[in-house]
């Protein structure tokens, strides 16, 4: 039974976490990038962060998300990335359609990825970052 199910495969997409300026201060935001040379619709994020930080467990609350299209070869800011957040983990779960077909993938950023000497510049977003495709 599990063999006939169709899980398709996801391509093209990635979330990325990216450094930016606001006022002269160091933020972090979160984005869905889409790579693919055509829309996806209907894409829903759930987010929530969770581990350890001074000793203590954290789990942030479940944070959602949706927008009806986001368009080939663009981007969409998900949610700030504030400094209490920065030094647990980080989950993204996506879902969303292409052609009546539902994908899902869940991203998860990792309490030592998001660091100066992990930045790459995000040429899409024209920001320095981390992406996880």
């Amino acid at each position: 039974m599990k063999k006939d199910i169709l899980v398709p495969k996801v391509e093209g997409i990635g979330l990325a976490i990216a450094r930016e300026y606001d006022q002269g201060e160091v933020v972090y935001n979160a984005y869905f990038i889409n790579f693919n040379e055509f829309p996806v619709e209907n894409v829903l994020i759930s987010s929530k962060g969770y581990g350890m930080k001074d000793e203590k467990k954290i789990k942030t609350t479940t944070f959602r998300h949706f927008y009806t299209k986001i368009e080939a070869m663009s981007f969409q800011l998900i949610e700030p990335i504030t400094d209490e957040v920065l030094g647990i983990n980080n989950e993204f779960f996506v879902t969303y359609y292409i052609d009546k077909l539902i994908y899902d993938k869940k991203y998860v950023f990792l309490p030592e990825v998001v660091m100066e000497k992990n930045l790459i510049d995000i040429k899409i977003l024209g920001k320095e970052g981390v992406l996880i495709k």
